[in-house]
């Protein structure tokens, strides 16, 4: 909404405007484009002007996307599905990101699957095994292991911190 309303006040319309991405029916003069860049800025927002910035911020949507707010992974390859969303080829995305980003598109799946562990392991609701199985590792001691490796500590010991901050907040 806010991207719109500034799209509008700049007398600029829009044939389509969705997440991360905005499409204009006429040329934006440099005066209107630094305007609506300013305006963005001012509600928290970017204007990225850069086609790599794009792809990546497209790449990670989708990846945080797959992992944080869909029920299930899908089953096909993480690189199938992230170039069938996006429609490049997985080389190309997998290229610019690690060039941009400095890290792996794999990488970046890894750190995010953990974090999705970390909420799971949090909310308590699943073990490890159905934890493992619900993101698609290929055995606890696998997502053990990657788990102690991106946060220094082992997946029960992570769990049992948030006992121990429950049994703290509990004595004061």
């Amino acid at each position: 909404m806010v991207v719109k309303a500034e799209l509008e006040t700049l007398g600029l319309k829009h044939i389509m405007v969705d997440l991360g991405m905005v499409e204009v029916m006429e040329n934006i003069t440099e005066e209107q484009h630094q305007q609506l860049k300013k305006n963005l800025l001012r509600s928290g927002l970017e204007l990225m002007d850069d086609k790599k910035s794009i792809l990546i911020e497209r790449i990670k949507n989708v990846i945080i996307e797959m992992i944080h707010y869909s029920d299930e992974l899908p089953k096909m390859n993480y690189s199938d599905h992230i170039s069938q969303k996006l429609g490049y080829n997985y080389t190309y995305l997998s290229n610019i990101f690690s060039e941009v980003k400095g890290i792996t598109i794999q990488q970046f799946i890894i750190i995010h699957k953990i974090e999705k562990v970390k909420e799971l392991l949090l909310y308590d609701e699943l073990n490890l095994s159905q934890i493992a199985y619900k993101l698609h590792y290929s055995s606890v001691a696998h997502l053990s292991g990657q788990f102690k490796k991106i946060t220094g500590l082992s997946a029960s010991y992570y769990k049992s911190l948030k006992q121990k901050r429950k049994n703290n907040l509990e004595n004061m």
